[in-house]
């Protein structure tokens, strides 16, 4: 029953989907059925649903308009071997550390571009050439504005309105589905001046390979890792929501990856685009009762069956009736409150939220991500070095007398290192410690470092060098092995340890500093009269 409901809701989408990526409706349908029964038996989530989805045709316009429909289904199948490494290097798990700013950056942007993508469709209008999906939105607005037919506008607004209001009343009714049978059925009884769809064969293509064209796989790896990349990501993201919704369910990353490589590689044999896990529909899935990959089975067998038996009714379906699924879609993918928290958090993720959301729509989604991830990086990078610190500590009084101890604490100074001692903090450490003045002995203590990089390393010895170059002694305490391993290897302080200036603990360094101000002597003989 699960499979059933979810086949319901992913007929639209599907069509949609596979429209809005230029190859047709009857590719989106494939790639429901092929990719939808591959990914669920080899994927690594019971309860996920495949197929084509909005952000991967935000990646695939480009390509058809560049490569046509042949480089479309070239690609499709590099990222498919793409995933296939990528679940062969165990890579999946490094999804976790994406940051949320980025994630609801370009989810927001996505959405955004899916509902330009829809522009020329919902006004009735042929869509333009132009590169960027906002330039079409403007040409087809223009068309528009020029000679108005009020009918595909009408349309693809009622579906919308239909299926967001229907939302909020009864969340569980597919009204995306009645949405298209209703304005199917108007369109018939009126006789709208409305594009359909068009002829929709019956039953599955056969698998062909004749796409191929070994010449151009040099020119479209780029894009080829861009659609991996992004299979990867919503795949990902789609399993960890999918075991959030649920109880006792933990996906298997690596898995997953191959499952949509084993996925993406058949459907465009089919003539299919490619595809990658869908949350809106792994949602329902989950709402409506899933418990095992029988659900995403079944909802690839019914489209099936609708594949084989309905083509020519599906294909009298209006585009503006799934311009309209698409619009209503693009607006719940939207989550504002999500947004607005994250604005609201701190002034980097504000930043690398708008930043991303800003390219993915002017831009594309690859250039997207990899700036925000860039940014996102620089600024964690930025975070870390400043919990790092250099603390000047006092020693410890000991037996010595108040003459002595004064003589200590002026000449004697013992610096902590706190943190990571790495390329983002190292400088800064070599000029407060480039300071130090009126001393004669320096204890680096460096038991408390939690990281030491190469760069953080040589500043270090750049650091000792000076104190020695101004006449300091310098000594080291605490060096933990990982670390005593990046000093060796870098040829730092070696000197140190061959005058047996570095000591394992902070009193044997103190006790040896204490001697070099204080040498011991042999007692005076008494004076014999």
């Amino acid at each position: 029953m699960a499979g059933l409901i979810v086949a319901v809701v992913a007929l639209p989408l599907a069509l949609a989907f596979g429209v809005a990526s230029g190859l047709g409706a009857q590719a989106g349908l494939v790639t429901a059925v092929v990719a939808g029964a591959l990914a669920a038996v080899f994927g690594g989530s019971n309860l996920q649903v495949s197929g084509p989805t909005g952000a991967m045709t935000v990646v695939l316009v480009p390509i058809v308009h560049t490569h046509g429909a042949g480089g479309v289904l070239m690609v499709g199948l590099m990222a498919g071997l793409v995933l296939l490494v990528l679940a062969a290097l165990r890579v999946g798990g490094l999804a976790r550390f994406l940051p949320t700013s980025v994630v609801e950056g370009f989810t927001a942007g996505i959405a955004v571009v899916i509902a330009l993508q829809q522009i020329p469709a919902a006004l009735g209008v042929t869509a333009g050439n132009g590169e960027k999906v906002w330039q079409v939105a403007a040409e087809a607005v223009a068309d528009f504005a020029a000679g108005p037919s009020w009918a595909a506008p009408a349309m693809a607004l009622s579906v919308a309105a239909l299926m967001l209001a229907g939302a909020r009343l009864r969340p569980g009714v597919p009204f995306s589905l009645a949405g298209i049978v209703l304005a199917t059925l108007a369109a018939q009884a009126f006789s709208l001046d409305v594009a359909r769809i068009g002829t929709i064969s019956a039953g599955l293509p056969t698998p062909s390979l004749a796409f191929m064209d070994l010449g151009m796989a040099g020119t479209l790896l780029p894009s080829a890792l861009a659609v991996a990349a992004l299979a990867a990501l919503e795949s990902l993201l789609c399993a960890t929501v999918a075991d959030g919704m649920s109880v006792g369910e933990r996906h298997d990353p690596d898995r997953e990856l191959f499952g949509q490589g084993v996925a993406n590689i058949a459907a465009p044999l089919f003539g299919g685009v490619p595809a990658t896990a869908a949350i809106a529909r792994t949602a329902v899935n989950v709402r409506a009762g899933a418990r095992s990959r029988l659900a995403a089975i079944t909802h690839a067998a019914v489209l099936a069956v609708i594949v084989l038996a309905a083509g020519p009714l599906v294909g009298a379906i209006p585009l503006a009736a799934l311009a309209g699924v698409l619009l209503a879609t693009t607006v719940r993918m939207v989550e504002v409150g999500s947004l607005f928290a994250l604005v609201r958090a701190t002034r980097g993720d504000a930043f690398v939220l708008v930043l991303t959301f800003a390219v993915t729509v002017v831009f594309d989604l690859v250039t997207a991500v990899g700036i925000g991830l860039g940014l996102a990086a620089v600024l964690a990078l930025r975070a870390v070095a400043r919990t790092a610190r250099l603390d000047q500590v006092p020693l410890a009084a000991g037996d010595h007398s108040a003459e002595e101890q004064a003589l200590l604490s002026e000449h004697i100074v013992a610096y902590r290192f706190d943190g990571p001692l790495f390329f983002g903090a190292a400088h800064r450490f070599l000029l407060e410690l480039s300071e130090v003045a009126d001393v004669r002995v320096v204890i680096l203590r460096m038991s408390r470092i939690t990281t030491l990089d190469a760069t953080g390393a040589q500043v270090l010895g750049d650091a000792v060098g000076r104190l020695e170059h101004r006449g300091i002694t310098v000594l080291i305490s605490g060096i933990k092995p990982g670390h005593d391993q990046v000093l060796a290897t870098l040829g730092v302080a070696d000197h140190l340890r061959r005058d047996g200036l570095v000591f394992a603990d902070t009193p044997a360094a103190i006790a040896y500093a204490r001697t070099l101000l204080f040498p011991v002597t042999a007692p005076e003989e008494p004076c014999r009269t």
